[in-house]
């Protein structure tokens, strides 16, 4: 098994334990009820063009995605936020294949419906030397068919945690994306993703590095 399947799993089984029993129920719920809906179904996918868009980055300067392909290939990964213990295990994860990633001759972008101020503080807990879109109201997110908004049930127990998701990002509309990455080739040809409506899923990054197009 992997490292980041590793300490995602091990994270969970943590959380398991932590909580009381119902709440984890409620949780595991949600998620169920999130794949009965086939939201995953309905989002881009490999075979796609990707669209184009343009967003803040984590220091408020704008910035065009067609642009980042103009380089090379992009690996663009969505992830919920800096408040989500998986998310910054996933973006560590990124961090530390960071320099094969570049080797290869591709970008790694991230996005979230995070402000900018909350995405800098991401890239600065995850070390990470990368563009981090700030897609407010996840309107782009949107367009590639992976919002959803948080179930009732869960606003109290997320108010439990500590986690205040309006403050993050800067809204009340609960809604969030379904964790992605995607691998984007100059043509912006999505050439493979991934996407799963359980957030304890992530895609391992070693894996993508196979995949990077040549150019």
């Amino acid at each position: 098994m992997s490292l980041l399947k590793d300490a995602l799993n091990d994270l969970k089984n943590n959380v398991k334990d932590k909580v009381p029993a119902e709440v984890w129920q409620t949780m595991s719920a949600a998620t169920e009820a999130l794949r009965h809906a086939d939201l995953a179904k309905k989002a881009l996918k490999t075979g796609d063009s990707f669209p184009d868009f343009t967003l803040k980055n984590q220091h408020g300067e704008e910035r065009r995605f067609s642009d980042y392909l103009k380089s090379g290939p992009v690996i663009l990964n969505i992830y919920r936020g800096g408040w989500c213990p998986y998310c910054n295990l996933e973006m560590k994860a990124f961090h530390d294949v960071l320099p094969e990633i570049k080797a290869h001759g591709a970008q790694l972008v991230g996005m979230s419906p995070e402000t900018p101020d909350h995405a800098k503080e991401t890239a600065q807990k995850a070390d990470i030397d990368i563009d981090i879109l700030s897609d407010v109201g996840n309107a782009i997110s949107q367009k590639l068919g992976l919002v959803f908004t948080l179930a009732e049930e869960l606003k109290p127990i997320y108010q439990q945690f500590g986690i205040d998701i309006p403050a993050f990002n800067g809204d009340h509309s609960f809604t969030l994306p379904m964790p992605a990455t995607y691998l984007i080739d100059q043509q912006g040809k999505i050439v493979y993703h991934f996407i799963d409506v359980d957030y304890t899923q992530r895609q391992e990054p070693k894996e993508l590095l196979a995949l990077i197009p040549q150019h």
